[in-house]
């Protein structure tokens, strides 16, 4: 289905819960936090209705996100009846990967494709800053097991913060000379929260592509430059794998934008950075049927905004990016 702006729309994020292990600079703060009641987060039954929806409609590829979604006791269960439901061509998540050692095998073998993982820095104590409770050892072992599930290709996600992991971005990138992952920056973007240094410490793509073509030499396009997705994709010479910049704020792809999000609570964003939202949980909790849903998505897609209004200094207030669903 495409909506008002001519875009067809097929790429639906899930998140599973607000809660997450960690506590990045940039996302969350370390205290004063409060959490969807477990009541009010969607049911692995009412995940399985959304994407039933969703797929009438013409979406094929979910995201599952949070928060950190593999904190839901009931991950397994949610992929296992997300990846039967035909129509479903791409199932995969984004996690800080912490506990895929315990539940690589069981994801995979439940449907799961691949994942996304984010860590910002391959220094020990530069994470330990910038992710707070974070550990290198956790997450690299998190890589590990992914790729031993068979739950790739592995994507990196970071999110580079001036003052904070400055020199990762070379490190991280460095890893492609060796390893067939994609490493991918993704700029900082302002939200409610921890405002100040999403706004004070942004690094934009360009900055970050220069530093690392300073010490590793050029980046050359992949695609001619187009979209991947959100990401636009080089590779060093010699490399196993790819980089990718993800610049919402400096290069926004509003133009090619696909995707909606459910939040935990239940309500689909149309638009990350901006504020409108439409009620499933509501309806699903009122004996809403299947059409009743199909029909909320409808109206979401042709609600769709044009885009952000970053440059003009405006940003979305109501919800942190932990409660939206990365």
């Amino acid at each position: 289905m495409k909506d008002g702006f001519g875009r067809e729309i097929n790429y639906l994020r899930l998140s599973l819960t607000d809660r997450c292990n960690l506590r990045c600079v940039y996302c969350m703060p370390m205290q004063g936090l409060t959490f969807v009641p477990g009541a009010e987060l969607l049911t692995a039954e009412e995940l399985e209705k959304v994407v039933c929806a969703a797929v009438d409609v013409g979406f094929n590829k979910v995201r599952l996100t949070g928060g950190e979604p593999t904190l839901r006791q009931d991950v397994v269960d949610i992929v296992r009846r997300l990846a039967r439901i035909e129509g479903v061509d791409q199932l995969v998540m984004t996690t800080n990967g912490y506990r895929l050692p315990y539940i690589a095998q069981d994801l995979a073998a439940a449907g799961l494709k691949r994942v996304n993982i984010h860590v910002d820095s391959l220094n020990k104590d530069g994470l330990a800053k910038i992710m707070r409770l974070g550990s290198f050892d956790k997450a690299w072992a998190g890589i590990e097991a992914a790729e031993k599930a068979g739950l790739t290709p592995i994507k990196l996600n970071a999110v580079i913060t001036r003052d904070y992991n400055d020199s990762a971005a070379v490190e991280l990138a460095r890893l492609t000379l060796e390893k067939s992952w994609q490493i991918r920056f993704i700029e900082l973007m302002p939200f409610a929260g921890p405002t100040e240094i999403q706004l004070e410490n942004y690094v934009s793509s360009d900055e970050v592509k220069s530093w690392i073509e300073a010490e590793l030499g050029p980046l050359f396009p992949i695609n001619e430059g187009k979209l991947d997705g959100e990401a636009r994709v080089y590779r060093l010479a010699g490399s196993l794998g790819t980089i990718g910049f993800i610049s919402p704020v400096s290069n926004p792809y509003c133009d090619d934008c696909n995707r909606m999000r459910l939040t935990a609570d239940g309500r689909l964003r149309m638009c990350l950075l901006t504020e409108g939202e439409l009620d499933f949980r509501q309806t699903l909790r009122s004996g809403g049927n299947h059409r009743d849903l199909v029909a909320l998505f409808e109206r979401a897609i042709q609600a769709k905004p044009v885009g952000h209004s970053l440059r003009s200094g405006l940003f979305a207030e109501n919800r942190t990016m932990s409660q939206i669903g990365g």
